[in-house]
């Protein structure tokens, strides 16, 4: 069994899915629907299904009622399936939650995505803490990297238990590069001037919320006005605090375009065709890589440390002061540019959905 609910568990979950189910495996897919607009259009991108919808969300919800309902109404689908593992990926409140329901029900737990650690248990938030349990929880730990794999030995992890596999970004990332007819143009798309530079912005998180959200989009708007040359591109994320300060701080603003959420293949097209990417997203830190393109992260730390290491990304600290340097640093000089561009992805290479399944099917074996 496979739990999900938002947009980038789908993405992550889509190819040991698709894996699994082409070597004969049954598989039951839950789907607590977080961001149920949102993941609709990547459940048919990726040709997959739905068995069972939680259908958690209301309006106005907290992170604790969320939760409970998501605790609620999976119990009793663990209780009817009896799934052999349940997968959870990344540091949800459907993947926590979905965790603990599988222990409660003494059912193992493979985590995709497993050892990732910022450092700070508030930040991101509940991010932080939600990964960090859940490495108590699970009984396989499906690491993208041996940084990963090194912090969860650290933590008191069996070595035994601790798979290094590449995160399924990539793979998904791959799968969808191959497919020209979902890549297409559409006319969002083609109202873009040719010859500018595009940056691709994106920004959503909770801690993103508030003063920092708006000094940030202060900056980019201010960046654009004073360069005739550069577009920005922001698929504004349905969360009322984001779209809030988005319409009133860009809105309305000459070569700024705000967007609805794209479908993959549509984003994926942006990130190919941008200058530079800016955004506090965590995939994109894992994405950017095999696409060569400069990643600004809005954050003070990141989980991702690899990508700072590469010189793939670079941190502004939180700071719109600094994300202004940087902003005019690489106007001025296509140096870091050049650089990405020869960079190897350090989050794997297109085949973790093969690792996970093949260790899955080890653990089978022995168990059988």
């Amino acid at each position: 069994m496979t739990v999900f609910g938002t947009r980038p568990e789908v993405i992550k979950v889509a190819p040991v899915i698709r894996q699994l189910e082409s070597i004969g495996v049954e598989t039951i897919n839950v789907s607590s629907a977080q961001h149920r607009d949102l993941i609709q259009p990547l459940i048919e991108h990726f040709d997959l299904r739905i068995d069972h919808d939680l259908d958690v969300m209301r309006p106005n919800q907290t992170l604790s009622g969320t939760s409970a309902r998501v605790l609620n109404t999976i119990d009793p689908i663990l209780e009817s399936e009896r799934p052999d593992v349940v997968l959870v990926q990344g540091d949800t409140t459907t993947a926590l939650v979905a965790a603990q329901a599988a222990w409660n029900r003494r059912c193992p737990v493979g985590h995709i995505e497993a050892g990732l650690r910022s450092g700070d248990a508030t930040n991101p938030f509940p991010e932080e803490m939600n990964r960090r349990l859940i490495s108590q929880l699970a009984t396989f730990h499906f690491a993208a990297t041996t940084r990963n794999q090194q912090t969860l030995l650290s933590e008191g992890i069996d070595r035994n238990q601790v798979f290094v596999t590449g995160n399924p970004v990539i793979d998904a990332l791959h799968w969808t590069l191959q497919r020209p007819r979902d890549l297409q143009d559409n006319d969002q798309i083609d109202l873009q001037a040719i010859g500018q530079r595009i940056i691709l912005l994106t920004t959503h998180r909770r801690e993103s919320f508030g003063d920092s959200m708006r000094a940030n989009l202060e900056v980019m708007a201010d960046f654009v006005s004073e360069r005739e040359d550069v577009s920005i591109v922001f698929p504004v994320h349905p969360n009322p605090a984001v779209r809030q300060a988005a319409e009133e701080i860009l809105g309305n603003r000459p070569r700024i375009h705000l967007f609805e959420p794209l479908a993959y293949p549509e984003f994926v097209v942006w990130m190919k065709r941008a200058w530079m990417l800016v955004s506090d997203s965590g995939g994109l830190q894992e994405e950017a890589p095999s696409l060569g393109k400069p990643l600004l992260v809005l954050r003070k730390n990141t989980e991702r440390p690899e990508a700072v290491d590469c010189g793939a990304t670079r941190l502004t600290d939180g700071s719109a002061t600094k994300l202004k340097e940087e902003l005019t640093t690489h106007y001025l000089s296509n140096e870091w540019a050049d650089q990405v561009r020869q960079l190897e992805n350090p989050f794997g290479d297109g085949s973790a959905a093969e690792r996970i399944s093949s260790a899955l099917l080890q653990h089978a074996a022995r168990v059988s």
